[in-house]
């Protein structure tokens, strides 16, 4: 089983968008018995929370799922059980690395995936509120991501 993990702030807007979208394309592919998804927040402040009503909007639109999704936090066992982890951005890279054991941890950066993108940070719509631009991003980069898995782990 190869294991992904996004990593966003607070886990209710743009790594569980991507948690949904990869998991989405994965299934589509016929490939869930292979590849598992998650997604983890570095802040607190939404432990528990199901994913903010823009992401759940955009996902409905979409077709794709986030039943059962519920904000947590970056741990130190991800790291052991990860193949992946993507962060969104820089400052959640550099959390990341703060959390026992992640300084030594690989992380992916999500724009990396696509780097003919003028932007190098997956805007945070719980402040922008484009959702729509969110998910443009996401559902480009999950597309590379699971060739790059299906290429490098299956």
């Amino acid at each position: 089983m190869v294991n992904v993990l996004f990593v966003c702030l607070g886990n209710i807007c743009r790594s569980p968008m991507a948690e949904a979208v990869l998991r989405h394309k994965i299934d589509e592919r016929e490939l869930s018995h292979k590849i598992l998804v998650d997604s983890a927040g570095t802040g607190d402040w939404h432990i528990g929370k199901e994913p903010h009503e823009g992401t759940r909007r955009i996902l409905d639109q979409n077709k794709i799922s986030y039943a059962n999704m519920a904000a947590r936090l970056v741990s130190s066992e991800d790291f052991q059980k990860f193949d992946y982890i993507v962060c969104m951005d820089k400052s959640n890279g550099e959390n990341v690395r703060k959390v026992p054991g992640g300084e030594e941890a690989k992380l992916l950066f999500f724009m990396d995936l696509l780097p003919e993108e003028e932007l190098r940070e997956v805007p945070d719509p719980y402040f922008t509120g484009n959702f729509e631009q969110v998910y443009d991003l996401i559902n480009a980069g999950c597309d590379v991501l699971l060739e790059m898995v299906i290429r490098e782990k299956l």
